[in-house]
């Protein structure tokens, strides 16, 4: 028999939700099967069964697990059965013993116990012990019975636990909600969007400042016009300027490799970082994702081209995995490829030390040999970690990267 855990994923990862149940309760599984599929902070993985033989599932679906947990138990039929008689001995034991010391109950009619672990978010658990409030006696609210703060509070009004030491007078934003009960909705964030969360906070404690240019994008312009199509036709892959603009980036950091780095609070250190690992800022359907491509400078435009083309199909299915959307170096957010917006200052993509964000190439008037003309130009933006770096350096850093966008022949195309 074995049994089947929530194990520590890295990159600080410590609960998931059990999305979706690949298999029944009773089926009979192979080692290695996919079984479940868990929402992390990161992304939704597969896991697999732990060994071959008949599933007992433990964590329902729309549930949370924390790491160590056990999601199910894999083995054969009298294994499950003695699995179950030693949960369950204890648990009677214990019950007779409560029923031989335990008061005369009150008559006054209250929530029944739940038998499994109730669904809340550590926030709601911790507000639960502030209030003294066992929260597996209070009834949720939420989705598929999930536990909110307000039904903690609730719960604790009605029960008299006691009151924290902070203020529980109801805040303006509360009375206006009550006000309005009728046409306000609660939605629970998503482990998506908590990730989200939790990473602005971080990237908003770093002293940032951002540089702003042009770029002439003429010549890129007239490449992607004499390539786009051959490329389609011999590689199957369509080409876009991301590839491009990868590049050029990878060439600046060469040239300034302190923007390639990440900074040590602790130590005062900086940790320049001798490989060029480029995170890219995705839409997803459950919110922002960030994926890397491993390697970036070894890559060609072509090679470029078709990674990105499979990591956002996978963005897209929610099948990318924690691999492809770790150990980032540096971070390109593509905000034109949405159509709109001129310039944006984006957030730093923690811990690294810079971001770089780009909008739409466009028609734009330009000076050549002292005449005004149509171009194209492409607006970008350099956010920056301005303990590491200072304004100076973000110019060189943008002096670069404009050298090779305006310059494409320098980039390896195939």
């Amino acid at each position: 028999m074995k049994e089947l855990k929530f194990v520590d994923v890295g990159e600080g990862i410590t609960e998931g939700h059990v999305q979706k149940w690949l298999v029944k309760d009773g089926d009979a599984v192979k080692e290695d099967q996919p079984i479940v599929k868990v929402e992390t902070d990161k992304a939704v993985v597969d896991v697999p069964a732990p060994g071959s033989g008949i599933v007992k599932v433990v964590a329902k679906e729309n549930s949370d697990v924390h790491v160590g947990d056990t999601i199910a138990i894999v083995g054969n039929a009298d294994e499950l059965k003695s699995a179950a008689n030693a949960a369950v001995a204890p648990v009677q034991e214990q019950a007779r013993n409560n029923m031989q010391s335990a008061p005369v109950p009150s008559m006054q009619p209250g929530p029944q116990k739940q038998t499994a672990e109730a669904a809340a978010a550590p926030s709601v658990r911790r507000l639960a012990e502030q209030l003294g409030v066992d929260i597996d006696a209070v009834p949720g609210t939420g989705p598929h019975g999930r536990i909110l703060e307000n039904d903690v509070r609730a719960f604790a009004s009605k029960s008299g636990a006691p009151a924290p030491q902070a203020s529980t007078a109801p805040k303006f934003s509360e009375l206006l909600e009550e006000q309005h009960k009728e046409e306000v909705e609660r939605v629970p964030l998503t482990q998506t969007r908590k990730a989200i969360a939790k990473n602005m906070e971080a990237s908003w404690t770093i002293p940032r400042a951002s540089h702003m240019d042009l770029a002439d994008a003429s010549a890129l312009f007239g490449v992607m016009q004499k390539e786009k199509g051959r490329t389609l036709q011999e590689f199957g892959v369509k080409l876009s300027y991301f590839p491009f603009i990868i590049k050029a980036a990878v060439e600046a950091l060469k040239e300034n490799p302190h923007f390639n780095a990440s900074y040590d609070r602790d130590k005062l250190e900086i940790v320049v970082k001798k490989y060029y690992n480029i995170g890219l800022a995705a839409e997803a359907p459950d919110g922002l994702k960030v994926v890397v491509v491993k390697d970036a400078d070894r890559k060609s435009i072509m090679e470029l081209a078709k990674e990105i083309s499979e990591l956002h199909k996978k963005v897209v299915e929610q099948s990318v995995t924690l691999d492809e959307m770790r150990d980032s170096t540096f971070t390109i957010t593509n905000i034109g490829s949405l159509g709109g917006g001129f310039l944006a200052v984006p957030m730093i993509n923690y811990p690294d030390v810079a971001i770089l964000g780009v909008t739409m190439i466009r028609d734009w008037p330009v000076v050549e040999n002292g005449m005004v003309k149509a171009g194209k130009v492409l607006p970008f933006v350099v956010t920056f970690d301005h303990r590491v770096v200072d304004g100076a350096e973000a110019v060189k850093m943008g002096n670069a990267f404009k050298k090779y966008i305006e310059d494409p022949e320098f980039l390896d195309m195939l």
